[in-house]
Parts: structure tokens; C-alpha cells; sequence
């Protein structure tokens, strides 16, 4: 069992890597290219887009000091594991969504005012700067679902909040795309409007994110579906003939089970124990996710 949580421990920092060096390249190629198409092109929106996209670099190394930090082995101070401490990868990240929502919400509201005051002055972006955001979109959609199909296969929470950064950043551009359309098309007030759009989007991927986590710091239970299957595995094991209790709950991404079955009143120790062993080992060989299983064994009546 050791050997098999230290091999998954590895296999989830090689994937957590591949993905995290990928999103730092793509993040600074990305913004420094904004960055430059807004300055040419004489888009702020542009300009605070690429600022957004490498805020996204931050948030990478969160996610990999959170994952490098859940997959230490128990120590004496934490016999249990470092597994929660994703979830508080994932709360920093949430919170750093919030910040950039509410940055992006405010200066929406601020130039959606002005331009009702009719102070709001822009001037018409350039081409370059509506192909940067087009562009933008395009790419952080693709890292949203590359991002998003590594954070699942690994079962992680940090990583899916990364993922939700970059579909922040795609609404975000998508915010800029259209406020510099309109404002080439002389309908400057849909940029404002489009910025406390995408700050109500962005919050909503924020709380899911918070939700989500503190849910799994708070030893919930797994889903319904995957507790009756544990119940069908341990139920046809040999020598159960019953089952007295069965209770999980999570520790970050990782499930702990306590069981209580009934078997022969009349067996040996021994003869016991090797049945609790069976339910145990086929526990933790069909659901991965299982890091630990307790067995206690009830005599049938």
C-alpha cells in the first residue's frame, strides 16, 4: 500500500508539473503579447487584460507549492497526511479570483458611470489589439480544458482552480474583445458594461471553487453513488454476511473509510482477521481515491 500511494504521489506531481510549466510559458507569452498589442494599438482594456494573464503565473506557483506540499509523506505532526492542505491551495486561489473579479467589477462601473456622466473619453483601439483578444480567447478556453482534464484525472482541487483562473481570463478577454469592437464600431459603453458581466462570472467560479473545498475540509461524506458501490464490493466478499456500518469522509482529495461487517460468530481470530483483510484490500484496489480503510469485524447473531 505504501508503495502504491507513493507511486501516485509521484504520478500526481509529473502531471501537476507538465501542466504547471505549460501555463507559465503560455501565461507570459500571452500577456507579454497583449501587453504590447494594447500599448501599439492604444487599448487600455487591452493593456489590463495582459496584466490579468500574468497574474495567472502567481497563481500556478500556488498550485504547485499546494499539491508538492499535500503529497509529503505523514510525519509525526501530521500522521494523517498534508492531503487538506490543497483545499488551502484552492481558498488562496478562490480569494485570488475574487480580487481580480472585483478589480475587474469596480473599473467596469467606474467607466460605465463616466460614460453616463459622458466623461468617458476612449480612443478607437487598433486592429492588432481586437486580434490579441480574439486570440486570448481562444487560448486560455484551450488551458481551461487542458488544465481541466488534468485536474480530474489526478483528482485535484488546486489544479481545478487553476483551471478556473484561465476560464476567468477568457471571460475577461472576452470583455475586451467586445469593449474594443465597440468602441470601433463607436459604442464605447459596452466595454464597461461587458467588465461587470464577466466580475459576476468571475465570482461565481470563485465561490464554486471556495464551496467546494471547505466542503472537503469538513470530512463530508463521498457521493451516494460511490457508497453503494463500496457496499456491493464489501458484500461479496467471502465470509461477509453482513454489513453493520459504513461511513466516509473526505481528506482533501483523498476518501477514509471506517467499516463494521458481520462474519461467523464462531471463527478464529485469525480466521477473522483474514476476512477483514479481503474487505480492505478490495476496497483500496477498486477505488483508487481510498487512502485509508479501517475494518472492524461484528460477530453475525
Amino acid at each position: 500500500m505504501e508503495k502504491k500511494n507513493e507511486s501516485r504521489r509521484v504520478d500526481r506531481e509529473k502531471v501537476t508539473m507538465r501542466v504547471s510549466v505549460v501555463s507559465i510559458l503560455v501565461n507570459t507569452l500571452l500577456s507579454v503579447f497583449k501587453v504590447l498589442a494594447g500599448v501599439f494599438a492604444h487599448s487600455s482594456a487591452m493593456v489590463s487584460d495582459g496584466v490579468h494573464s500574468a497574474s495567472d503565473v502567481f497563481s500556478t506557483f500556488i498550485v504547485i507549492l499546494g499539491v508538492r506540499i499535500s503529497g509529503k509523506k505523514p510525519d509525526e505532526e501530521h500522521p494523517y497526511g498534508h492531503e487538506r492542505f490543497e483545499c488551502v491551495a484552492a481558498i488562496l486561489l478562490a480569494a485570488f479570483l475574487f480580487v481580480v473579479g472585483l478589480g475587474i467589477g469596480a473599473k467596469g462601473i467606474e467607466r460605465l458611470v463616466a460614460a453616463f456622466k459622458g466623461t468617458l473619453d476612449i480612443p478607437v483601439p487598433g486592429l492588432l489589439s481586437l486580434i490579441a483578444a480574439l486570440s486570448s480567447i481562444v487560448i486560455k478556453e484551450a488551458m481551461y480544458w487542458y488544465t481541466r482534464a488534468a485536474a480530474r484525472q489526478i483528482r485535484s482541487d488546486a489544479l481545478m482552480a487553476d483551471a478556473w483562473h484561465h476560464r476567468s481570463d477568457s471571460l475577461s478577454s472576452i470583455g475586451s474583445f467586445a469593449g474594443i469592437l465597440g468602441a470601433r464600431l463607436g459604442l464605447p459603453v459596452l466595454d464597461p458594461v461587458a467588465s461587470v458581466v464577466i466580475c459576476l462570472f468571475i465570482f461565481k467560479a470563485a465561490a464554486d471553487v471556495f464551496i467546494d473545498a471547505v466542503r472537503k475540509m469538513m470530512d463530508e461524506s463521498c457521493d451516494k453513488e460511490t457508497i453503494e458501490k463500496m457496499k456491493q464490493v464489501i458484500l461479496t466478499q467471502d465470509g461477509v454476511r453482513g454489513l453493520d456500518e459504513l461511513k466516509t469522509r473526505m481528506f482533501g482529495s483523498r476518501i477514509y473509510l471506517d467499516v463494521e461487517i458481520c462474519a461467523d460468530g464462531s471463527m478464529s481470530l485469525s480466521e477473522s482477521h483474514e476476512v477483514a483483510q479481503r474487505v480492505h484490500d478490495a476496497i483500496e484496489n477498486a477505488f483508487p481515491d481510498v487512502k485509508h480503510c479501517m475494518v472492524h469485524v461484528n460477530p453475525a447473531d
